[in-house]
Protein backbone atom coordinates (compact mmCIF):
# COMPACT_ATOMS: atom_id res chain seq x y z
CA UNK A 1 0.00 0.00 0.00
CA UNK A 2 1.20 3.53 -0.75
CA UNK A 3 2.75 2.79 -4.12
CA UNK A 4 1.16 4.04 -7.31
CA UNK A 5 1.47 1.71 -10.22
CA UNK A 6 0.82 2.50 -13.87
CA UNK A 7 -2.82 1.41 -13.58
CA UNK A 8 -3.52 3.83 -10.72
CA UNK A 9 -1.77 6.70 -12.48
CA UNK A 10 -3.79 6.12 -15.66
CA UNK A 11 -7.00 5.97 -13.61
CA UNK A 12 -6.14 9.28 -11.90
CA UNK A 13 -5.41 10.93 -15.26
CA UNK A 14 -8.73 9.70 -16.68
CA UNK A 15 -10.61 11.08 -13.67
CA UNK A 16 -8.84 14.46 -13.99
CA UNK A 17 -9.59 14.50 -17.71
CA UNK A 18 -13.27 13.78 -17.05
CA UNK A 19 -13.54 16.36 -14.27
CA UNK A 20 -11.88 19.26 -16.04
CA UNK A 21 -12.47 18.40 -19.67
CA UNK A 22 -10.14 18.50 -22.64
CA UNK A 23 -10.71 22.20 -23.20
CA UNK A 24 -9.53 23.41 -19.79
CA UNK A 25 -6.45 21.23 -19.37
CA UNK A 26 -4.22 23.15 -21.83
CA UNK A 27 -5.29 26.45 -20.25
CA UNK A 28 -4.47 25.10 -16.80
CA UNK A 29 -1.07 23.88 -17.97
CA UNK A 30 -0.34 27.25 -19.61
CA UNK A 31 -1.24 29.20 -16.47
CA UNK A 32 0.84 26.81 -14.36
CA UNK A 33 3.84 27.41 -16.64
CA UNK A 34 3.33 31.16 -16.47
CA UNK A 35 3.17 31.02 -12.68
CA UNK A 36 6.36 28.98 -12.57
CA UNK A 37 8.16 31.54 -14.77
CA UNK A 38 7.00 34.39 -12.54
CA UNK A 39 8.12 32.56 -9.42
CA UNK A 40 11.50 31.79 -10.97
CA UNK A 41 12.08 35.38 -12.07
CA UNK A 42 11.06 36.74 -8.67
CA UNK A 43 13.35 34.31 -6.86
CA UNK A 44 16.22 35.30 -9.16
CA UNK A 45 15.54 39.00 -8.60
CA UNK A 46 15.43 38.53 -4.84
CA UNK A 47 18.71 36.59 -4.93
CA UNK A 48 20.41 39.27 -7.01
CA UNK A 49 18.98 41.97 -4.78
CA UNK A 50 20.26 40.31 -1.61
CA UNK A 51 23.74 39.93 -3.14
CA UNK A 52 24.00 43.58 -4.19
CA UNK A 53 21.92 45.14 -1.44
CA UNK A 54 23.65 48.01 0.31
CA UNK A 55 21.88 50.80 2.16
CA UNK A 56 22.01 54.11 0.26
CA UNK A 57 24.03 56.94 1.76
CA UNK A 58 22.14 59.93 3.09
CA UNK A 59 22.73 62.02 -0.06
CA UNK A 60 22.00 59.30 -2.65
CA UNK A 61 18.75 58.79 -4.50
CA UNK A 62 16.75 55.58 -3.95
CA UNK A 63 17.08 52.87 -6.62
CA UNK A 64 14.94 53.13 -9.74
CA UNK A 65 11.57 51.42 -9.81
CA UNK A 66 11.59 47.83 -11.07
CA UNK A 67 9.15 46.36 -13.57
CA UNK A 68 7.93 42.78 -13.28
CA UNK A 69 7.18 40.90 -16.51
CA UNK A 70 4.87 37.89 -16.37
CA UNK A 71 6.84 36.08 -19.07
CA UNK A 72 9.94 36.91 -21.09
CA UNK A 73 8.94 39.38 -23.79
CA UNK A 74 5.43 39.85 -22.37
CA UNK A 75 4.91 43.61 -22.30
CA UNK A 76 1.12 43.55 -21.94
CA UNK A 77 1.10 42.33 -18.36
CA UNK A 78 4.16 44.24 -17.13
CA UNK A 79 3.57 46.39 -14.09
CA UNK A 80 5.76 48.70 -12.02
CA UNK A 81 6.56 47.59 -8.50
CA UNK A 82 7.00 49.88 -5.53
CA UNK A 83 9.89 48.69 -3.44
CA UNK A 84 9.23 48.52 0.29
CA UNK A 85 11.00 51.15 2.31
CA UNK A 86 12.60 50.21 5.58
CA UNK A 87 12.11 53.09 8.00
CA UNK A 88 13.14 51.23 11.14
CA UNK A 89 16.52 51.90 12.70
CA UNK A 90 18.73 48.89 13.29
Amino acid sequence: MGRLGPTEIILILVVVFLLFGAKKLPDMARSLGKSARILKSEAKAMKEESNTSTPPASGEQPPAQRTIHAAPGDVNSARPVNEPTDTTQR
